[in-house]
């Protein structure tokens, strides 16, 4: 079932997301929601704050970024990409030359703004089966997973702007809240 995307401006997109364990109610068909959700906004990641869930948990496809597009350099290092869930995730280390890239959110549309990230993340983490990884990424992969990550923490990547952008931003961003951008999917001003 696709769900409606919180938009910004809603409380539980700055929550830290708390920690679940195997016995969270529905949690395959939540994950199979986040799934078609995601893909059926376009999306390359879900967090579950922008369903209106406060836990940690997030979806992403990378992969999908490397059917769109050649690899243009160096930053595309983990072509062909990954398609992943990540449960009660931890940053453990990040590492490698920050690198610039135009990142956008299906929480905030039609925002689209460059955002330094390390180029490496090593995180710790369940998958859907709540078996335990600790793996480390690279290049775009990385960036996904970071920008999702920062979603569970209660962050946006609004937040890496320069306070004068953020300034400009903000009628955009009024908008958003207030339910007056127009989008290809539902989105819902949660409280």
């Amino acid at each position: 079932m696709i769900l409606p995307i919180v938009a910004y401006g809603a409380t539980i997109l700055r929550k830290v997301g708390e920690n679940i364990s195997p016995e969270y109610p529905n949690l395959t068909t939540l994950i199979a929601d986040m799934w078609e959700t995601m893909y059926g906004s376009n999306g390359v990641g879900l967090a579950a704050p922008q369903i209106n869930k406060n836990i940690r948990l997030f979806v992403m496809d990378s992969a999908q970024i490397f059917e769109s597009r050649e690899p243009e350099d160096e930053t595309y290092v983990d072509a062909p990409g990954i398609k992943k869930v990540f449960i009660n995730a931890k940053v453990v280390a990040t590492g490698g030359t920050e690198w610039v890239y135009n990142e956008g959110c299906l929480s905030i549309p039609k925002i689209r703004e460059d955002v330094l990230r390390p180029a490496e993340v090593t995180l710790q983490y369940f998958d859907e089966q709540f078996q335990e990884h600790t793996e480390t990424f690279k290049g775009i992969t990385a960036r996904v997973i970071l920008h999702e990550y920062d979603h569970i923490e209660g962050k946006l990547f609004i937040d890496y702007l320069k306070p004068l952008r953020r300034k400009m931003l903000q009628g955009k961003l009024n908008d958003i809240s207030k339910g007056k951008m127009r989008v290809d999917y539902k989105m819902i001003l949660a409280k």
